[in-house]
């Protein structure tokens, strides 16, 4: 799990996650950083996170994206896709409320990559 403090300034962490818990020499590089936006003193949190190809960055994009934010205000987040890299922004009112997304996203993500790991590289289409 990664915590990150915010005291106004720019924070950069980088991380490595293990891929599966089978697979435990697979590794994906997560880098993220927190900062806060001084205009409108929004929180923002960006994530990306590196896949081995752009189809199953693809794949990830795609099972993750129907997810959307439980409450109607206070959070967005965005998700896009370049090259290799799936690359998550988030925006938040309170800490309390982009801590509790960004984990349950880090949940779903590991989830996407067991399977991805489960089921080996995709297939061309």
């Amino acid at each position: 799990m990664l915590f990150f403090e915010n005291k106004g300034t720019f924070n950069q962490h980088m991380t490595k996650m293990p891929l599966s818990n089978r697979s435990s020499t697979k590794y994906v590089n997560m880098a993220a950083c927190v900062s806060e936006n001084d205009s409108d003193k929004k929180l923002e949190f960006f994530l990306k996170v590196p896949f081995p190809s752009e189809r199953e960055a693809a794949i990830a994009l795609q099972s993750l994206s129907p997810d959307p934010e439980p409450r109607k205000g206070g959070i967005t987040k965005n998700l896009d896709v370049t090259g290799h890299t799936l690359s998550v922004r988030w925006t938040a009112d309170e800490a309390r409320i982009l801590r509790v997304s960004v984990s349950s996203f880090l949940d779903h993500l590991s989830l996407v990559m067991e399977t991805l790991d489960a089921f080996g590289p995709p297939v061309s289409q």
